[in-house]
């Protein structure tokens, strides 16, 4: 059959389209065994892992580092940009183990950490373990020898990052740290530690825009997402957090000069024997800080001590902080379609300051109840309204 010119001409342009389309997804594949690595778990392979990365980092086209199945023992890493290749793909289906000596980890801030980094995205089913324990047993016994510990993976002043689908297991410290990066992307991954792990936050977000937590399990002794000073469109939806401290926007208010948090949206999430559930926390202390336009949709709570709570006079051990008023301005807080169970008679906390009062605060279609009779609200500083249904009775 003859083609007429208009049909020739879009062949040619079909043709043309899949194989620059075949070009783009040209990679070049780097295996970290074949850089000496050792899957016995037992042997260092932290050299290995970081000749791959130079490798790959330094090699003009896209580019794939393969962690096959087995176990690696690796010590801390700094992988740096900027890098020729405007595409690495770090796929991990190993475990990755931690020395058992926790001081070797302990000394340095990061295990994993990632700085100055684009277009890196680290996928597969492969698991951290930090052997976290060992540590936190040791700050358990309140010695003074102990390490502060090193975040397992940590992303520094990085842009277009994707995570999927690993385990990051009992990290020493935070699990996920995102500082100063734009488009991170997370989706499919599970964090594992014990509810009485110190320091423990699932991840971590701050000073960075457009961030999107996907589908995510977390179980940790700490807050299961923490978000800082600085982040801006922050999108967290189907996560599932206990144990742990819930999702909370905070601490604030630890400098003077803080930059503010805004548009957030946390969805369809599920809290089970957590200490919060939705919290915004800043400390009693001034700051230039501010928290607007966050909006908290559809989550289940089950025996959750804190359901709602935004708390503005924060002081642990009265240290720094008593007799002064937090400086965090408040303001375009949406609760929609909260429902299940407090664990303590109070279950809607408002707490604001009284120099800058909390405001634009919304609850809509709220039912939270207690030991399967009526719960509590509490407000103090605060000024919005109650739409629909709203239980326990808003004090608002």
């Amino acid at each position: 059959m003859k083609l007429s010119g208009f049909n020739s001409l879009g062949f040619v342009l079909i043709v043309f389209v899949m194989l620059s389309a075949c070009s783009t997804f040209a990679m070049t594949e780097f295996n970290v065994l074949n850089f000496g690595a050792n899957l016995n778990g037992r042997t260092d392979s932290t050299n290995s892992f970081l000749k791959a990365w130079n490798a790959a980092c330094g090699t003009a086209d896209s580019t794939f580092i393969y962690v096959p199945k087995g176990r690696y023992l690796v010590g801390s890493l700094a992988f740096k940009g900027q890098c020729k290749s405007p595409q690495i793909i770090i796929r991990i289906d190993g475990t990755i183990v931690a020395p058992l000596d926790y001081g070797v980890l302990g000394k340095s801030d990061n295990w994993f950490s990632f700085e100055g980094v684009s277009g890196v995205s680290i996928i597969g089913r492969g698991t951290f373990d930090a052997k976290g324990p060992s540590l936190w047993a040791c700050k358990a016994s309140n010695s003074n020898s102990c390490p502060s510990g090193a975040t397992t993976m940590s992303f520094t002043n990085s842009n277009n990052i994707r995570i999927n689908g690993l385990t990051s297991l009992n990290s020493q410290m935070f699990h996920i740290v995102i500082n100063g990066c734009q488009n991170v992307h997370l989706r499919g991954v599970k964090i594992v530690a014990a509810g009485n792990s110190p320091n423990t936050d699932g991840i971590h977000v701050q000073l960075s825009r457009n961030v999107e937590i996907l589908s995510t399990s977390i179980k940790t002794g700490d807050d299961c997402i923490s978000i800082g000073p600085g982040t801006e469109n922050l999108w967290i939806e189907q996560v599932t957090c206990g144990p742990g401290h819930g999702i909370s926007i905070g601490s604030l208010a630890k400098d003077l000069k803080e930059e503010g948090v805004q548009n957030v949206t946390v969805k369809n999430t599920i809290f089970s024997n957590t200490q919060n559930g939705l919290r915004i926390k800043s400390w009693a202390r001034p700051s230039s800080g501010y928290v607007q336009g966050v909006q908290f949709i559809g989550s289940v709570m089950t025996d959750v001590q804190n359901p709602i709570v935004i708390d503005q006079n924060y002081c642990p051990r009265n240290e720094n902080c008593p007799g002064q008023i937090s400086g965090i301005k408040i303001k375009d807080i949406v609760y929609e379609d909260i429902r299940g169970t407090s664990s303590t008679p109070i279950a809607i906390k408002f707490d604001c300051s009284f120099k800058n009062p909390c405001t634009g605060i919304r609850l809509q279609n709220v039912n939270l109840t207690y030991l399967n009779k009526a719960a509590q609200s509490f407000c103090s500083n605060v000024v919005g309204k109650a739409f629909d249904l709203v239980r326990p009775n808003s004090c608002l």
